[in-house]
């Protein structure tokens, strides 16, 4: 049950659920997701930290960057279950329409080599 409900409190704030419905598109680093949702880096590393503690996310490095994308098949049952079936759910709200919108304007080398 621990496992389980690790996972459910991941997915219990906005923010990182965002985050996962963003990572359906495309792999992403801190800064973009800092651009993209206006957090403080902190803030957004605290997320991804939860996020990965709990099975939906890995990390890699690729260079001076920690590349975020969502762990399919690797974490647990649950966290597996979960991200088979986010891919269905909120892609009709707003907030994540334009997100997604804005995602394709989002450029690694212009945000974080500044």
């Amino acid at each position: 049950m621990k496992e389980f409900i690790k996972i459910m409190k991941a997915l219990s704030d906005p923010n990182r659920v965002t985050i996962i419905k963003l990572l359906e598109e495309k792999e992403l680093c801190v800064c973009e997701f800092q651009a993209l949702l206006g957090l403080a880096q902190s803030t957004v590393s605290k997320h991804l930290k939860l996020l990965e503690d709990a099975g939906l996310v890995s990390s890699r490095r690729q260079g001076s960057w920690i590349i975020f994308k969502l762990l399919r098949g690797g974490g647990s049952v649950y966290s597996g279950a979960m991200l088979e079936l986010m891919p269905g759910w909120l892609n009709s709200e707003r907030e994540i329409q334009n997100l997604k919108l804005r995602l394709k304007d989002v450029d690694r080398l212009r945000l974080c080599s500044a």
